[in-house]
């Protein structure tokens, strides 16, 4: 049976206690509004470790003036219903004042200094977000001294960000990238998917189909701006707002360096009053290094 806890305390304790018996613990921070996404991390960090702690906790200082941290959907007792269906030791929901009892959820207190992969694509569009995950991520990590993390590639540039922060305070804990889960047309597993209305669910595979335009031209040999152009063309097409469309460096994010790669393509679109990234890994291109 998984076992609540509120007390930062008191899931510090029974983590410790557990990895001082020998056991390996993983992690998975979320947020809540579980999906087969989250089940994939929490099987992932089950199949590795001995015992998983999941996190539910919908962290204010990732969320702009605007955007939708009040409207976040909730849904405590399916999240714990599906937890305990995964067989989760511990499920770990603390209070705001319990994670930031310093003040800093309120900007009372410094938050994580980020920079690097943090800063474009979503560093731009969100000032302050990837601070807030940082520093959100740090804070739970030290109370859960988990050996292990597991986190979505969907989020890819969230993972490099938190890669970054571990590095830099070195903390002794493994980043456990897992695969996108995906819906049967293709669109990305997200709790922001239930915002969507039947339209712009219908409307909202175009991310996918995007990544697969740009991705076949990327093969076909084509340059970076042709690629681009293809995901870009795939959202306006079906009246998707394109935030961005993006072929980089996977582990900097910068423009690419060398044309035969490997990259990442990126992109985030917005129906309506909900907004969705995704994105996608291409290949190494030999040919194209032998004709540059």
């Amino acid at each position: 049976m998984v076992q609540l806890e509120t007390d930062p305390t008191r899931i510090t304790s029974a983590v410790r206690a557990a990895r001082q018996r020998g056991r390996r613990v993983g992690f998975v921070p979320t947020m809540g509004a579980l999906h087969a996404g989250h089940a994939s991390l929490v099987e992932a960090a089950a199949a590795a470790c001995d015992a998983v702690v999941v996190s539910i906790f919908v962290n204010p200082t990732q969320f702009g003036p605007h955007e939708d941290f009040a409207r976040y959907p909730r849904p405590v007792e399916a999240d714990l219903a599906l937890l305990e269906q995964l067989g989760v030791q511990w499920a770990f929901m603390p209070s705001v004042e319990a994670v930031y009892p310093d003040g800093s959820s309120h900007g009372q207190a410094e938050q994580v200094h980020v920079a690097g992969p943090a800063l474009p694509f979503e560093g731009a569009i969100r000032p302050g977000h990837f601070a807030g995950v940082a520093t959100v991520v740090k804070r739970l990590f030290e109370i859960v001294p988990a050996d292990a993390a597991f986190f979505g590639a969907k989020d890819w540039q969230q993972t490099l960000v938190v890669r970054q922060m571990v590095e830099s305070y070195r903390l002794p804990i493994e980043i456990v990238v897992c695969p996108t889960v995906r819906e049967a047309d293709g669109l990305a597993r997200s709790s922001r998917n239930a915002y969507l209305t039947p339209a712009d669910r219908a409307r909202a595979v175009a991310l996918h189909d995007g990544l697969a335009a740009a991705a076949a031209r990327w093969e076909a040999g084509d340059c970076v701006a042709v690629a681009e152009a293809a995901l870009r063309e795939t959202l306006e097409a079906r009246g998707i707002a394109c935030d961005y469309a993006a072929i980089v460096e996977p582990d900097s994010l910068t423009p690419l360096s060398d044309p035969s790669g490997p990259a990442i393509a990126l992109v985030a679109g917005r129906l309506g009053s909900t907004r969705l990234i995704d994105n996608r890994l291409l290949p190494a291109r030999p040919d194209v290094a032998r004709q540059s």
